[in-house]
Protein backbone atom coordinates (compact mmCIF):
# COMPACT_ATOMS: atom_id res chain seq x y z
CA UNK A 1 0.00 0.00 0.00
CA UNK A 2 1.26 3.43 -0.92
CA UNK A 3 1.36 6.15 1.66
CA UNK A 4 -0.49 9.36 0.98
CA UNK A 5 -0.20 12.84 2.44
CA UNK A 6 -3.19 15.00 3.29
CA UNK A 7 -2.12 18.63 2.93
CA UNK A 8 -4.27 21.53 4.17
CA UNK A 9 -3.56 25.22 3.60
CA UNK A 10 -3.97 26.87 7.01
CA UNK A 11 -2.24 30.20 6.43
CA UNK A 12 -2.69 32.56 3.50
CA UNK A 13 0.23 32.88 1.06
CA UNK A 14 -0.43 36.65 0.76
CA UNK A 15 2.73 38.51 1.73
CA UNK A 16 5.10 35.65 0.96
CA UNK A 17 7.50 35.26 -1.96
CA UNK A 18 6.17 34.48 -5.42
CA UNK A 19 7.90 31.11 -5.39
CA UNK A 20 6.07 30.09 -2.22
CA UNK A 21 2.73 31.20 -3.68
CA UNK A 22 3.49 29.21 -6.84
CA UNK A 23 4.40 26.14 -4.78
CA UNK A 24 1.10 26.27 -2.90
CA UNK A 25 -0.80 26.62 -6.16
CA UNK A 26 1.09 23.76 -7.81
CA UNK A 27 0.13 21.51 -4.89
CA UNK A 28 -3.50 22.37 -5.63
CA UNK A 29 -3.94 24.65 -2.63
CA UNK A 30 -5.90 27.52 -4.12
CA UNK A 31 -7.77 28.83 -1.07
CA UNK A 32 -7.61 28.75 2.71
CA UNK A 33 -8.58 25.48 4.43
CA UNK A 34 -8.52 23.54 1.16
CA UNK A 35 -7.30 19.96 1.56
CA UNK A 36 -5.63 17.87 -1.13
CA UNK A 37 -4.20 14.35 -1.11
CA UNK A 38 -0.85 13.56 -2.76
CA UNK A 39 1.37 10.49 -2.98
CA UNK A 40 4.27 10.50 -0.54
CA UNK A 41 7.14 11.10 -2.99
CA UNK A 42 10.39 13.06 -2.61
CA UNK A 43 9.30 15.89 -4.98
CA UNK A 44 6.04 16.39 -3.09
CA UNK A 45 7.88 16.30 0.26
CA UNK A 46 10.27 18.98 -1.02
CA UNK A 47 7.39 21.22 -2.09
CA UNK A 48 5.72 20.78 1.29
CA UNK A 49 8.96 21.58 3.13
CA UNK A 50 9.23 24.82 1.18
CA UNK A 51 5.86 26.04 2.51
CA UNK A 52 5.68 24.08 5.79
CA UNK A 53 4.83 27.28 7.69
CA UNK A 54 1.58 27.61 5.68
CA UNK A 55 0.33 24.03 5.64
CA UNK A 56 -0.72 21.21 7.92
CA UNK A 57 0.33 17.72 6.84
CA UNK A 58 -1.14 14.39 7.89
CA UNK A 59 -0.01 10.94 6.72
CA UNK A 60 -2.75 8.54 5.69
CA UNK A 61 -2.61 4.92 4.55
CA UNK A 62 -4.60 3.71 1.58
Amino acid sequence: MAKKLQVTLVKSPIGYEKTQKATARSLGLTRLNKTVIHDDTPPVRGMINKIIHMVEVKEIDE
